[in-house]
């Protein structure tokens, strides 16, 4: 869905509906300190701070962004130091607190469980992140965008109270070489209480990972979602060559379409996405012995989700009006795997926004570690080239590249100012965004959360 889109307001509506509401964990830490900064509209994250278990850690983090009345429009936010494998404690600290806040606002009031979801290629925050969703009692972990190994075993030394450590994958490094450490025992400032085990899911496009992964993980793997290609955000590159269409989007064949039978051979539950959440989808996948279905774009466009009112509104319009138009961008992200963005005017998706924009990279979250003439570097394919030069990249991996980290947290209203100018946004959707305006027509406007489920359930017997 992107950043801050599955935010606490959707995952809690979604899990009151009778699902899983999922809470997005990437870049929650710049997402709650800009929420600070904007005047935390309703409290919300003043109440999550007051039950953290850590008051003086809490505190920190409150006296440093939040702002009463919310700063000027025309005001830039401050800046959190970037990630870094050096990991820098304050840094720390507010990805513990702000992912608390996140799955604690979500859980509140209710007893229906509540997922985290991370990605696997964003790892320097991921130990701190896990951190503070199992201290808000986060019921499931969903982690794709490579094989999370690790992740199980992390899971269950966090909830043993002991030291959780993660390796790090660094270009032209032995592997296991570099890592990152967390101990929550010696972590928090008073106390450690009691953390559960999450279930763990991993995020798989085929039947082959799936395997590797139940077979090599470091501990319990409880199931999986298995997500095809039409799915909103990064897709696996298609097998078997760099084949495109005529307008450039990569072509996907039968070899990329997940083998159901060899996933219902693996004796585990498992859950269908990209293309799914649609109407009847969801008796399909229950016919292919699937538990359900995992949906990203009906939710995020929703009331509930964090994309701007604005946004939303243009989608719906255009969809309606079958003038949407959803491109898989195989440049686009400074990861190298094809990327769904919707084509909205004024937004990234256009060429001549991304080249006015300029190359700034100054989040960071979707830098590689690499050793670059015996140092350790964070180097991405989005930044200045002359900067990804330097640090020993090829200049063939800056081609295309667009800065997907600010686009995405301009996509929630939470976007740097730059010289009085707010950042573009980029809507990553997937290929059903298309279709929502044949799913709710414009008489209702627009439709929450618990439309969408109701909407997804067509076709189930009561």
């Amino acid at each position: 869905m992107g950043v801050g889109v599955s935010n606490w307001r959707l995952a809690r509506a979604v899990s009151l509906a009778g699902g899983l509401g999922v809470v997005s964990g990437t870049a929650l830490e710049v997402v709650a300190a800009r929420r600070l900064q904007c005047g935390d509209e309703g409290g919300h994250m003043r109440r999550a701070l007051a039950a953290f278990p850590f008051p003086e850690m809490a505190r920190r983090m409150w006296e440093r962004f939040f702002i009463p009345g919310g700063k000027a429009p025309s005001t830039g936010f401050v800046p959190l130091p970037l990630p870094n494998a050096a990991a820098a404690r304050l840094r720390e600290e507010w990805t513990v607190v702000a992912a608390f806040c996140e799955v604690y606002l979500a859980r509140e009031g209710h007893g229906r469980p509540v997922g985290f979801n991370l990605l696997e290629k964003i790892q320097v925050p991921t130990l701190c992140g896990l951190f503070g969703a199992m201290l808000a009692g986060a019921e499931v972990v969903l982690m794709g965008a490579g094989i999370p190994r690790q992740i199980p075993g992390i899971l269950d030394r966090l909830a043993a109270g002991e030291e959780a450590v993660l390796k790090l994958d660094v270009q032209g490094a032995e592997t296991g070489v570099h890592e990152m450490r967390l101990d929550p025992r010696t972590w928090g400032e008073g106390p450690l209480p009691e953390l559960r085990r999450p279930l763990f899911l991993g995020i798989v496009g085929s039947s082959t990972l799936a395997q590797a992964l139940a077979r090599k993980a470091s501990g319990r793997v409880d199931g999986f979602v298995v997500e095809g290609q039409e799915a909103g955000g990064h897709n696996a590159p298609p097998r078997g060559g760099g084949t495109r269409t005529a307008e450039g989007e990569p072509v996907y064949g039968p070899r990329d379409r997940p083998d159901l039978a060899a996933f219902r051979a693996l004796g585990r539950p498992f859950w269908l996405a990209g293309g799914y959440g649609r109407p009847g989808r969801l008796a399909a996948a229950r016919a292919e012995g699937a538990q359900g279905i995992q949906a990203g774009t009906i939710f995020a466009f929703c009331e509930e989700s964090g994309i701007t009112p604005e946004i939303k509104r243009r989608v719906l319009a255009e969809s309606r009006a079958g003038t949407l138009r959803v491109f898989t961008d195989p440049e686009a992200s400074p990861t190298g795997f094809p990327f769904k963005i919707v084509r909205l005017a004024g937004s990234m998706a256009e060429a001549a926004v991304a080249a006015r924009r300029g190359r700034v990279c100054d989040l960071g979250f979707l830098r590689t570690l690499a050793l670059c003439q015996g140092k350790l570097v964070h180097r991405c394919p989005g930044e200045p080239v002359e900067d990804y030069l330097a640090k020993g990249g090829a200049a063939v991996e800056t081609v295309g590249r667009i800065c997907v980290c600010n686009g995405l947290l301009g996509t929630i209203g939470l976007g740097q100012v730059r010289l009085g100018e707010r950042e573009p946004c980029l809507v990553t959707a997937g290929q059903d965004a298309e279709e929502l305006g044949a799913w709710f027509p414009a008489a209702l406007g627009g439709y929450a959360a618990a439309e969408a489920v109701e909407c997804l359930m067509e076709g189930m017997k009561a």
